[in-house]
């Protein structure tokens, strides 16, 4: 007896592991539409920098998956894990009522494990007396707060000391909030985790950076300044935007940005395996496979994978 097909199929891995790219490859042969789980990608005209690789979503035969959540907000805002579960039951909504299947592609371990597992998280306001208190630790010590919560919360793209504070005061609010878990849908999911060597990981990580800044990386950060976006809110998304503004500043060589941003990618990518790891041990199930070496597969190969 088959079991029944499971609400969706979502593809996480690590940054640079082939995730867009499989999952556009497993959306042509299963007549699928995408949704995005990453926390930058929202963002319009932030693309080279948070990786969108949008050229991945249309095939050489002119075919084009839909993809949903990438491009629907304004840089300098803010965009958190309550606008995303409302957005992510809109898109799901959508597909499922054209009779599409659902596939969730990301690396944002909090917007996966929060639809994932069934959370309903409500907006959390500003709490100006633990921002005074968390004020001047280090992104270190801040961390470290962090990891004290027992509750879901953001640590793996937290690196800068603002984005921090915001993943404390959200963890506290939901320590004296506790999560109403029965209000939103219980979706069953075939999870797919990427598997990539940690030298071939590192490797790729490099080589994509490299890749990024001779496509025009510095360029795009640039703009998103002259257009009037505050360096401190660029700062605030972490990852190239902060080290790229430096850099653009006059407050880190070239060099200084290369080589710490490279490092940076790094640490996010292995931030991003211990999330996954915490997934599966606090009930989420994820079949590891072999992150595959090229993207035409052909329908059978597809299936051979998925099982």
């Amino acid at each position: 007896m088959h079991s029944p097909e499971p609400d969706i199929t979502t593809i996480l891995g690590p940054t640079a592991c082939g995730k867009t790219g499989f999952a556009v490859n497993l959306a042509r042969w299963t007549d699928a539409e995408i949704i995005s789980a990453d926390s930058r990608q929202v963002y319009r005209r932030m693309d080279l920098g948070t990786g969108k690789d949008l050229a991945d979503y249309t095939f050489a035969d002119g075919v084009r998956i839909p993809v949903h959540l990438i491009d629907i907000c304004e840089p300098g805002t803010r965009y958190d894990i309550f606008q995303y579960q409302r957005d992510f039951l809109n898109a799901y909504e959508d597909i499922r009522s054209r009779g599409k299947r659902v596939i969730v592609c990301g690396g944002s371990g909090l917007y996966l494990e929060a639809c994932l597992r069934g959370y309903r998280l409500s907006a959390v306001p500003q709490n100006p007396e633990l921002r005074a208190r968390l004020e001047g630790k280090s992104l270190e010590e801040l961390t470290q707060i962090l990891s004290s919560y027992k509750k879901l919360h953001n640590s793996t793209d937290v690196d800068t000391a603002r984005r921090a504070i915001r993943a404390i005061e959200i963890a506290d609010y939901y320590a004296a909030n506790p999560v109403a878990e029965e209000t939103f849908p219980r979706l069953t999911s075939l999870t797919l985790g990427l598997n990539v060597s940690r030298e071939l990981r590192r490797e790729r990580i490099s080589r994509r950076l490299k890749q990024r800044l001779e496509d025009g990386m510095v360029d795009e950060v640039r703009g998103l300044l002259d257009e009037g976006i505050a360096p401190e809110d660029l700062i605030y998304y972490g990852l190239e935007y902060k080290y790229l503004t430096l850099y653009v500043l006059g407050k880190l060589t070239y060099e200084e940005m290369y080589r710490q941003l490279e490092i940076a990618i790094h640490q996010f990518a292995k931030r991003q395996m211990t999330w996954f790891r915490g997934m599966e041990r606090r009930g989420v199930p994820i079949r590891w496979i072999d992150a595959p070496t090229r993207y035409d597969l052909s329908k059978e190969e597809i299936e051979k994978i998925i099982g």
